[in-house]
């Protein structure tokens, strides 16, 4: 009788195991959608940003060539070239 006993009581420690990990898996699987959205979110902060700075780049060349254009017409200007 007492290794019947015993192998219920192993056997309810098993069982409590099985629960807590079901629950503990339960957890992560939520913990892991989360980290997902927030990595979505986080992607998409980083597509816009990269966005503005393509823009800024841009407006920066522009600006840098139109001085160089203008440095070198009033060069031209005062050498009389044209």
């Amino acid at each position: 009788m007492s290794e019947l006993h015993d192998v219920d009581r192993r056997l309810a420690v098993l069982e409590q195991i099985a629960r807590d990990t079901a629950t503990g898996l339960a957890d992560i699987r939520a913990e892991l959608r989360l980290i997902r959205t927030e990595m979505q979110g986080l992607r998409n902060d980083i597509q816009q940003q990269g966005k503005e700075l393509r823009g800024d780049f841009r407006w920066l060349l522009r600006f840098t060539i139109g001085g160089f254009v203008g440095m070198f017409a009033l060069l031209a200007r005062g050498l009389h070239w044209f």
